[in-house]
């Protein structure tokens, strides 16, 4: 029974579009390794930008880091 944790930076993605990575993703596993979809879990967390850090820095001030010319 695979489960999938799939975290990624609350900024607008869609239900549709978390419903095509849930079914990508359960497909992939089925395909690869053979995992029945029925009992494959996928979740999808949405973290806030000030919660998800890169390089050291909360994720707005490394954007604003790499924009900065």
């Amino acid at each position: 029974m695979p489960y999938v944790n799939i975290q990624v930076t609350r900024e607008g993605v869609t239900r549709e579009q978390k419903a095509q990575v849930i079914a990508g993703v359960s497909d992939v596993l089925h395909r690869v390794l053979g995992k029945d979809p029925a009992i494959t879990y996928v979740v999808i967390e949405e973290v806030e930008p000030d919660n998800w850090g890169v390089g050291g820095l909360p994720l707005p001030e490394f954007r604003r880091r790499q924009a900065a010319p």
